[in-house]
Order: structure tokens, then C-alpha cells, then sequence
């Protein structure tokens, strides 16, 4: 099974098929050592007709029962060994899925970063969540042929070769009867097929509207509209839940067939035996052997229908994944060389302009407004921003990223210890820190970095952030787990843990959105005296319209429309700008109430 750590290889893109056959193709021992025990397995099932028969027509009929008794041990010892071969042909298929399944992953995950910025743009949430939860389960489950599959390809060649020594025309009745059942099963899987690709992209659709749901419940709530996009959401749901009955209805269809057919399929067989064995063409033992076959058949004839089923299914699964693997990151055409040391990061569109080595404050009456000022500043959208004269879309994107860091309020939180979500390290330094170091009473200040700390960078980031506290509350300190999105934090600790993750990267620009949104007006009165600090010499955005830490910037950036309308120092504007002092001075009656 392919490890954690290995190289997944490049998946064959070019349709839903041959993607499945490229995961198949990349454990050929596996797959064919699947194929072999499943064919062996099912041929050995076949094999304890033939020693019934000849336990019947030589010991049993005779009346030999020492024959009998031999022929009885004989069949004992098939099974014993079908058994252990019937374990390690599960076995080796569940690694073939497994392998399957956490090989799509890994090629998703590396997709999805490559992506980056892009995937928001290319494909929906929805899409995304609908791939990782359902389909890559679906594509896995889809490898079951390799296994019983071919075995039962196998097997039916092994009876109908068995059965034409005993009669023609039973062989003849198996090999056709087995494709007239595909016949009739085929239209369905085709159908299936349509039905589920609809589903799913139902579904998907579904799935990111929940999550805008959840994102935004509580404007909508505000602005009345939840009951409207409740009544939206509840119309989608059912006609999912409809669509859902229409691909229940044809796979029912499907599954009951792959049931019922080889039953009649049986029926036949064991009828035409029966009738010769009354006419005297064949033995009582042959009787027993036909049977025998027809029902081990039963078994292969369930397998291909599952097959189409499965197949049917997995396609669908594997060409929603090779859509989003064929979707290509913006190319990086950057040739030229960016500034050589801090330069001025201008954009033409709103007019802002972030000087070296200054704390700059933004300010608009929209998130979406200043959000879309540090988009562009960050080159996550197209823009004609320039860094320094030169063109930011020009400067090749790895120098970007490497000296330009946008810190969102919500980026995502990564389960683990503590210390590699704010390090981003597997083996980050900083170990062992437990709770910070204590003073003479046994107490660690609240306002001083851990004086124990073997890693000085990250005592300081937690310092500047306030989030000493955070690691002295947690049982193993900076050693910590924390679950996905640190959900066991509360949302003010999520944003300062995101600061120190920030300030410890330590960028040339640090554009940080909203980054105290969060806080408590103490906390937040602590950040915005120590960032400054931590900061000094390095160019800073913040986005924000808290007065505590308008107060501690160089220069504020006053946004109307998405435009300059004023810049200055924050006292400076609640004087000149009256707009700015009215955005502003609910937050200031606020925190002079607070004291």
C-alpha cells in the first residue's frame, strides 16, 4: 500500500477510464496477485462439485465406503485451503482499494496545492468536499475487479470446460446464459451511469451552498433573509432526495437482477441436468456435479453485475476527480527580478501605497472593500499593482510568495501539536516548552514570553501576539494537539495562534487582514502595542477599523468606494476626516466604555 510519504505518481487525465486503469497500473503485483488468488479461490469452489461427483458415482452408489470416506477427505481438505486462499485474496484487495484510495488522495492534495488561490476559482467547495467524502471511496470500491472479477472470468471458462465433458449441451446453456444475463443487465448500468453522474452533481451544488449557509448565517439572520434561503435550500434538498430515489430505483433494479438472474440461471441448469439424469445420459454423480457448477456460478454471474455496477459508479467518481486534476494553475510568466531590498507596494486601482518599514493601517467601510485592496496587494488577483516600478504580475510568483505574506483571519488551522501549526514544521525546534517558564511563585506572567523557551523567535511571536496565555492553558504546552481548524480553542486564541504563525514566518510585507477581530479590548490593546514592535523595520499592513490599533499605526489609509479618500495618523483624521471619524467612532465609544 502506497505510502505516506511516497511519490503518488502522475494520474492519466485523459478520461474516467483511464484513470481507473492508471491506479490499477500503478500496483501491478498487487493487482495481479488479486486477480490470481480470486481466480484460484473461485476455480478451487468449482473443484468440490467434481470430488462430490466422484464421491457419489465411485464410493457412495457402489457402496465402497472406504472410497467414500477418501473422497470425503479430499473435499475437507479443498475447503480448509480455499479458505486460507479466500483470506488472502480479501486481504490483498483491500490493499489494492487502499492503495487506490489513499493514492487519490494524495494526487487531490497535491492538486489542490498546486491550485492554491486558483481552486476557489476553478472548482466550488462543494465540488471539492463532494470528491473528497464520496467519490474517492467510490473510485476505490470500483478496483473490486480486479479481483472476483477476473476470477470470475476464469471460473466461468474452467466450468464450461467441466461441464462440456459431461454434456454439450449444459455447456452450451452456461455459455450462453451468462451473457444473456449481462444483456439484460447492461441497458441499467448505462442508465445508472447518467443518473449518478446527475446525482453528484446535484450534490455538490448542495454541499457548497451549505457551507455559504453556515458561512453567512448569522448576516442573513441579521438582514432577515434566512428564512428565504432556508425555503432555497430546502427546494434543492428535495430534488436531490428525488434525484436520489431515481438512482436508488435504478440500482435496486440493477442489484435485485445480480440476484435474481443467476437464481433462474441455476434453475435452468439444474432442470435440463435433471432431465437427463432421468433419461440415463448422465450419472447420479454428474447430476450432483451439475449442480454443483451451476451454483458455484452463481457466485461469478452476481460478480459481473456487481462489476458493471461498481464500474458504473466509479467512472462517474473518477471523471469529476480528472476534471479537477485537469485544471492548471495560472502560469507564472514573472521574468523580471523583483526589488532587491523594501521597496513601495503600489496599487493603482485604489490608489494605496505601503512605504518600507511602516505599520500601515487600511481602512473601508467593507471587509470586501479592503479585502480586495490586499488580494491585489498579494497578487491573488489580477491587478496592475507595482512593487518597488516594477510590475508585481512581472516578478516570478515564488519570489512573491517568499517576500509578501497575506495572513487571513480565517486561514486554515491544521491539526497537530501546537508548535507545527504556528512553526508549519514537523520537526519544529521548540520542544519540551511545556506550560512556559514560571516565576518565583510557581506563576508564569501573563505579559512575558516564556523565559525557558529553547526556541527565542517563538517565545517572542507568542509574546507579540498575547498568546502566552494560550500555551500555558493547554495540558502539554507548546506540545499540545490540536483537532482540525483548532476547534478546541475558542475563536479569539484561533486568531492569535494565526498571528503567531504570521510573525514567525517573519515576511518582508506582511499584508494581515483583520487580525484582533476577535479579541477582547485587553488582548487586543496588548497586540497592538507589542506588533508594532515586533514589526519595527518591516513593512505591515493591517486591515482593521479597531481605534486601539489605528492608534499605534504609522499611517492610516481612509478607503471610500474602494478609493483613497484620505490618508494620515489616526488622530490626525478623526480631526480632518468626518467620515472616518463616523466609521470609527462606534469602536472608540465602545472601548471607552469598556474601561
Amino acid at each position: 500500500m502506497i505510502d505516506a510519504y511516497e511519490d503518488p505518481g502522475t494520474p492519466d487525465t485523459r478520461g474516467g477510464w483511464s484513470y481507473l486503469w492508471w491506479l490499477v497500473a500503478c500496483q501491478p503485483g498487487r493487482s495481479l496477485a488479486g486477480a490470481l488468488l480470486a481466480s484460484v479461490w473461485l476455480t478451487l469452489m468449482a473443484g468440490t462439485p467434481y470430488l462430490m461427483s466422484r464421491a457419489v458415482d465411485d464410493g457412495l452408489v457402489p457402496g465402497r465406503m472406504g472410497v467414500l470416506a477418501g473422497w470425503t477427505a479430499a473435499i475437507f481438505v479443498l475447503g480448509a485451503v480455499n479458505a486460507w486462499i479466500s483470506i488472502m485474496r480479501h486481504r490483498t484487495m483491500t490493499r489494492v482499494r487502499m492503495d487506490a484510495y489513499f493514492r487519490t488522495v494524495k494526487v487531490l492534495m497535491g492538486q489542490t496545492v498546486r491550485l492554491g488561490a486558483e481552486l476557489s476559482r476553478r472548482s466550488d467547495a462543494g465540488e471539492v468536499v463532494t470528491i473528497g467524502v464520496g467519490d474517492v471511496h467510490t473510485i476505490a470500491q470500483a478496483l473490486t475487479v480486479v479481483g472476483p472479477g477476473v476470477g470470475a472470468i476464469v471460473v466461468y471458462g474452467v466450468v464450461a470446460g467441466l461441464l462440456l465433458t459431461i454434456s454439450p449441451l449444459l455447456a452450451g446453456v452456461v455459455l450462453l446464459g451468462v451473457p444473456v444475463v449481462a444483456l439484460v443487465a447492461g441497458p441499467l448500468a448505462r442508465r445508472l451511469q447518467g443518473r449518478e453522474t446527475e446525482y453528484r452533481e446535484r450534490q455538490s451544488v448542495l454541499t457548497a451552498r451549505i457551507g455559504d449557509l453556515a458561512g453567512g448565517l448569522r448576516v442573513l439572520n441579521g438582514l432577515g433573509g434566512k428564512g428565504l434561503f432556508a425555503d432555497a435550500f430546502r427546494r434543492d434538498s428535495q430534488h436531490l432526495r428525488a434525484q436520489g430515489y431515481r438512482v436508488g430505483a435504478v440500482a435496486s433494479w440493477v442489484q435485485a437482477l445480480g440476484m435474481g438472474l443467476p437464481t433462474v440461471f441455476l434453475a435452468v441448469v439444474t432442470w435440463i441436468a435433471a432431465r437427463m439424469a432421468a433419461r440415463g445420459d448422465i450419472t447420479v454423480g454428474q447430476l450432483v456435479s451439475v449442480y454443483g457448477y451451476a451454483a458455484v456460478l452463481i457466485g461469478p454471474v452476481a460478480f459481473f453485475l456487481d462489476m458493471g455496477y461498481q464500474l458504473s459508479r466509479g467512472v462517474v467518481a473518477a471523471r469529476r476527480v480528472v476534471r479537477l486534476l485537469r485544471h492548471e494553475p495560472r502560469p507564472d510568466e514573472g521574468t523580471r527580478r523583483p526589488p532587491a531590498g523594501p521597496a513601495v507596494l503600489h496599487d493603482p486601482e485604489s490608489g494605496v501605497r505601503l512605504r518600507p518599514g511602516r505599520l500601515t493601517a487600511l481602512v473601508g467601510a467593507s471587509a470586501t472593500e479592503t479585502g480586495a485592496v490586499v488580494d491585489r496587494l498579494g497578487r491573488y488577483t489580477p491587478s496592475d499593482v507595482t512593487w518597488g516600478g516594477v510590475r508585481l504580475d512581472a516578478v516570478p510568483l515564488r519570489e512573491v510568495r517568499t517576500r509578501i505574506l497575506v495572513a487571513d483571519n480565517d486561514a486554515d488551522l491544521f491539526a497537530g501539536p501546537l508548535i507545527d501549526v504556528i512553526t508549519g514544521s514537523a520537526d519544529a525546534p521548540c520542544r519540551g516548552a511545556g506550560n512556559g517558564a514560571t516565576g518565583h511563585d510557581g506563576a508564569a506572567p501573563a505579559d512575558a514570553p516564556p523565559a525557558a523557551s529553547p526556541d527565542a523567535r517563538t517565545a517572542q511571536a507568542l509574546h507579540a501576539a498575547a498568546a502566552n496565555d494560550i500555551v500555558q492553558a493547554l495540558p502539554d504546552g507548546l506540545d499540545s494537539e490540536l483537532t482540525a481548524q483548532a476547534r478546541n480553542l475558542s475563536g479569539g486564541q484561533r486568531q492569535r495562534i494565526r498571528l503567531v504563525r504570521a510573525l514567525l514566518a517573519d515576511p518582508e510585507i506582511l499584508l494581515a487582514v483583520e487580525p484582533t477581530s476577535a479579541l477582547d479590548a485587553h488582548t487586543e490593546a496588548l497586540v497592538a502595542e507589542r506588533l508594532r514592535t515586533a514589526r519595527a523595520g518591516r513593512t505591515t499592513l493591517l486591515t482593521t477599523t479597531s481605534p486601539l490599533l489605528l492608534a499605534h499605526a504609522d499611517e492610516v489609509v481612509f478607503l471610500v468606494d474602494g478609493r483613497v479618500a484620505a490618508t494620515g495618523t489616526h488622530e490626525g483624521l478623526l480631526d480632518a476626516a468626518p467620515g472616518y471619524r463616523a466609521l470609527v467612532a462606534r469602536d472608540t465609544e465602545d472601548e471607552e466604555f469598556a474601561r
